[in-house]
């Protein structure tokens, strides 16, 4: 590892225990906190995991799900868990709508209004309330910290349990660890659970779909400095999976995110070909995998927060 992410992982790391949620509810004070789920088709888990938010209490002064276009009752079980729920495409509607988890994070910054905003992926299904706590915690105790990612075991097949997910192991960490070798301490780059301050995330674009994670930890490191980021051990957390074929188009994202960082005048092949068997024969099927970032939501026409 390079010494500079040896360094960083000692000083910047630490576990959902550090952070108790009555010692936070003294730090927070006055800052606002908005907590962000976005979510696609998950009926089965966006209630629980609304309802357990909720316990949080006065720690989270707002809980909202942007729905990315979903076709079953997601909007309705979380609002009746006591979400405010907006549908991505009647966010900002000026600006169009596109597909992808990267298009709802960037719209929920116009929907929300908290100082730190939380983002918490919807398809858990274990959800406890310190998956909140301790992503907070860094942030209300350090003003320099402008970023916090989580991470956690994932028992899934024959993963290492303190590894990241396969598109980590085979795609997002080997890239990283190439060209941001100074990043190689963050535990799980992709995780879907992470916390930054809004002054933050309305200064950066957001990258396409499965691209947004990479985008927005390589730009942070760039314009702030490693130790802008910090990170949080939240213990065990899991959730349904895809599968490879899905996992394939999410890696060739990434590759395309992070080489729009390193090599923005040297685009690559925009789609992805992959096959699918009909019968007997092997067909192919041909996806794009290569989109515009969504600009700073500072710089969008009529924007403030909330």
């Amino acid at each position: 590892m390079h010494p500079i992410a040896i360094d960083w992982f000692s000083r910047r790391t630490s576990s959902w225990r550090d952070w108790p949620a009555d010692e936070l509810l003294d730090a927070k004070g006055d800052t606002m906190v908005s907590v962000v789920l976005p979510a696609l088709d998950e009926e089965p888990t966006v209630g629980e995991i609304v309802t357990g938010i909720r316990t949080l209490g006065p720690i989270v002064d707002e809980l909202v799900v942007i729905d990315s276009g979903s076709v079953d009752r997601t909007a309705e079980v979380a609002a009746a868990a006591g979400a405010t729920v907006h549908h991505r495409d009647d966010i900002l509607p000026s600006t169009g709508s596109r597909p992808g988890k990267g298009e709802v994070l960037w719209k929920a910054l116009a929907v929300t209004k908290g100082d730190i905003v939380v983002y918490v992926d919807a398809d858990l299904t274990d959800f406890r309330p310190h998956f909140v706590t301790g992503l907070l915690g860094p942030l209300l105790d350090d003003p320099g910290t402008l970023m916090v990612k989580a991470f956690y075991d994932r028992p899934l097949l024959d993963l290492s349990a303190a590894g990241g997910g396969r598109v980590t192991e085979l795609a997002a960490r080997p890239l990283l660890n190439a060209h941001f070798p100074e990043l190689a301490g963050v535990v799980q780059p992709l995780a879907g659970e992470y916390a930054a301050r809004r002054t933050l995330l309305e200064s950066l674009p957001f990258a396409a779909g499965y691209g947004v994670e990479t985008g927005l930890l390589i730009d942070t490191y760039r314009r702030h400095g490693l130790d802008a980021v910090a990170q949080v051990d939240l213990g065990q957390r899991t959730h349904g999976h895809q599968d490879t074929a899905a996992l394939g188009r999410m890696a060739a994202t990434i590759v395309h995110t992070v080489n729009a960082r390193v090599s923005p005048g040297n685009p690559l092949w925009p789609t992805l070909t992959q096959f699918e068997r009909h019968d007997s024969a092997a067909v192919p099927r041909v996806t794009p995998v290569a989109h515009p970032d969504r600009p700073p939501m500072r710089s969008i026409p009529g924007y403030s927060p909330a």
